[in-house]
């Protein structure tokens, strides 16, 4: 025969559990809250769509810059190997060997775009990864549940932030010869 102090354990029992299963249906209908406003944001802005996309152009960017700054680096120790034949003034030679120098330096520092390479292929791969996990919560839930969630900008954007789209990666945006157009 069950006593008054078992029911009473019982119900506490139940009541608990009720709680429990009301504080998980919440946190993950907040999850998918957060996973919607990542696959479809109020604000348009797609945070995982193109963030790889704009890391590779960093890095793309970077070594187009370096290797500019190092052929104009290359080209300028030509120019002073030339220079050198023509001159026999020490101070005139020391000042070279100053520029020399310098350009070896500029050499020295372009070794960035190396690591920064690295780094920046290290965090693409970190959002590949985020991003192959947050589609694979969406596979699970259905495409057509996550476009059914209400999703709310955080923050309204600024006027600023409303204009501007760029730098635009390579193939998007209006090209330079569109701009040019405007102004004819």
């Amino acid at each position: 025969m069950q006593t008054q102090r078992d029911t009473v354990a019982g119900q506490n029992d139940a009541e608990a559990l009720k709680h429990e299963l009301v504080g998980l249906f919440q946190y993950i209908r907040r999850v998918r809250q957060e996973i919607a406003a990542i696959y479809r944001p109020a604000d348009g802005d797609h945070q995982f769509d193109s963030m790889a996309d704009q890391l590779d152009a960093i890095v793309g960017a970077t070594e187009e810059a370096t290797n500019t700054i190092m052929e104009a680096m290359e080209n300028n120790d030509e120019i002073l190997a030339g220079l050198r034949e023509g001159i026999t003034d020490a101070d005139h030679l020391a000042c070279l060997d100053r520029i020399g120098a310098n350009g070896a330096a500029v050499f020295e520092a372009c070794s960035f775009q190396d690591i920064t390479g690295q780094r920046v292929s290290k965090v693409v791969k970190s959002v590949a990864y985020v991003e192959e996990r947050i589609n694979a919560l969406i596979e699970i839930w259905g495409k057509d549940e996550i476009e059914n969630v209400d999703v709310r900008p955080e923050r309204e954007k600024t006027a600023d932030e409303k204009l501007t789209h760029g730098p635009q990666l390579a193939g998007e945006g209006i090209t330079q010869d569109e701009i040019d157009k405007l102004f004819d």
